[in-house]
């Protein structure tokens, strides 16, 4: 079993509160992922699961019983850091199996469980060589084999990798994706990078200054979000906000607000980029390309529309590779897709 549960957990630095009263049940075997800003609490969040920071207030619960004061070894939650700590003089083995021998665990089963999570991890050649000798992937395996043979309650992952290159993050998104189906086992994992968070997670918590904004599946985080910081946090590029015009207000900025067709009540819209749609200038809403970014298989235009502060974005597909800097251009909305936000940044409706 791997339940965790948070109760108004607070966490404070003399008179500085940190972490403001957070609730939270993590279902047993689920891939929850923390998300958001640097500094919003997240990873405080995490170090007290594993009983690295102290709790100022609230109750922490793992599998039922309080864990406040118990020691972090005998929590049953195993962390993997953004940094691989690995003991350079020893061999990947030797690394793996360290904390089992630290536990009075013999040589043959510690040597059992090292293999088993070897094979699960895909290093079982690696098992002989030392850190120097590995790429930053192989050794975040090991960073995670090393959680792995202790068997715990609950995986806890602190932004493990936020230092490997753009291909291996997406390599070791898969593999952390399969490690779960295998083990079944509870994971929680803090990632202030969104995409992260929508490919890994069953449930996303949004923290903000902390507390959590909203907790959610990715895709109702995306489509439903609780409020305007929700919504900008969550997608990429960022969602267009569109300020309410003034009700005397003529010219493009009116024409994209009325075409959206704002909820009664909506002090600003937000609309996805994928969901605005180009046509030939004269039609629409007009525009005009301040920078068009053709990536290949898509091209994410910035639009200036008058009298809307903020450029929009636009991700158009490859039939966009003929629009140029510079270009005017008409816009095309569907109100279907428009979020209306009240004054407080609440989502209405």
């Amino acid at each position: 079993m791997g339940q965790v549960s948070l109760h108004g957990i607070r966490k404070s630095y003399g008179t500085v509160d940190v972490i403001k009263g957070v609730d939270l049940d993590v279902n047993d075997g689920e891939f929850l992922v923390f998300v958001g800003p640097s500094g919003c609490g997240k990873s405080t969040i995490l170090r007290m699961i594993a009983g690295l920071e102290d709790i100022t207030s609230g109750d922490l619960m793992i599998d039922g019983q309080r864990a406040n004061g118990m020691r972090p070894a005998d929590r049953g939650a195993a962390m993997v850091f953004q940094s691989y700590a690995l003991y350079p003089h020893m061999t990947v083995a030797e690394n793996m199996g360290f904390a089992l021998k630290m536990a009075g665990v013999n040589r043959a089963d510690r040597d059992e469980q090292v293999k088993r999570a070897a094979e699960v991890l895909r290093i079982t050649d690696l098992l002989q060589r030392t850190p120097k000798e590995l790429s930053g992937g192989q050794r975040q395996r090991v960073a995670i084999g090393r959680a792995i043979v202790r068997k715990p309650k609950v995986f806890l992952f602190d932004e493990p990798l936020s230092n490997l290159d753009a291909a291996l993050r997406v390599n070791m998104r898969i593999e952390l994706s399969r490690l779960h189906k295998e083990l079944g086992t509870t994971m929680i994992y803090v990632t202030h990078d969104q995409v992260e968070a929508m490919t890994m997670g069953d449930r996303i918590a949004v923290f903000n200054k902390g507390h959590i904004e909203q907790l959610g599946e990715p895709m109702t985080l995306y489509n439903r979000p609780a409020n305007e910081f929700v919504a900008g946090f969550i997608g990429a590029p960022k969602i267009n906000v569109i300020d309410r015009p003034a009700d005397a207000a003529k010219g493009p900025h009116r024409a994209l607000w009325d075409a959206l067709c704002p909820p009664v009540g909506a002090q600003r819209l937000g609309l996805r980029p994928e969901h605005v749609r180009l046509t030939d200038a004269g039609s629409g809403v007009p525009a005009h390309v301040v920078l068009a970014e053709h990536l290949g298989d898509t091209s994410i235009l910035h639009l200036k529309v008058d009298g809307v502060t903020d450029l929009l974005n636009a991700k158009i597909g490859i039939e966009s590779e003929a629009v140029k800097t510079g270009q005017a251009v008409g816009l095309i909305v569907d109100p279907k897709w428009a979020l209306g936000f009240d004054a407080g940044g609440k989502l209405i409706g």
